[in-house]
């Protein structure tokens, strides 16, 4: 009986460890996500001469979570008619936020690309996403490094934590 408690603290230690890893790991995958859902944004805007709303619909569609949500619940606000472009682009954000594995960093990035959203022309606009995508993409390559460094290591330390526990209840 004592060997199944060991066992059960193990995994479930194991668990721990796999979770709080699992930021560092989904956090490169959304960043590359955004700085997609960003790209098509542009090319909406410059290219497709579509309203902000419509091309954050689009891009709500075609997007997995947590882009989906930012994108779905942006062009919610808009259409609703309630908010201005900056304040739909903060509210969403900030509806958001908590479901994601991005950093303040990031967090402050976006809202401030959400404060010069629509205020200019395409051209301005365009140059304005791109300088965001720019600082998302150096996110990007801390986020990658920051996952190569510490993700095996919270999944061990999870593994070698129920191991000591587990020797010291025995």
């Amino acid at each position: 009986m004592k060997w199944v408690g060991a066992l059960l603290i193990i995994f479930a230690s194991a668990a721990i460890g796999r979770f709080f890893a699992m930021a560092y790991r989904d956090r490169p995958r959304q960043l590359r996500q955004l700085r997609t859902a960003l790209q098509s944004l542009e090319t909406e805007i410059t290219y497709g001469l579509s309203p902000i709303g419509e091309a954050a619909e689009r891009l709500a569609d075609q997007l997995p979570e947590p882009g989906k949500s930012l994108f779905a619940t942006f062009a919610d606000r808009l259409n609703s008619g309630n908010y201005h472009l900056p304040a739909a682009w903060k509210a969403a954000l900030d509806e958001v936020w908590p479901h994601t594995a991005l950093k303040n960093a990031e967090r402050e990035i976006l809202r401030q690309f959400g404060e010069t959203l629509g205020q200019s022309d395409r051209e301005n606009q365009q140059k304005q996403i791109r300088l965001v995508l720019s600082h998302l993409e150096r996110e990007e390559n801390d986020a990658r490094e920051d996952q190569g460094r510490y993700e095996k290591m919270l999944n061990s330390l999870g593994l070698l934590a129920g191991l000591l526990l587990a020797l010291i209840l025995l």
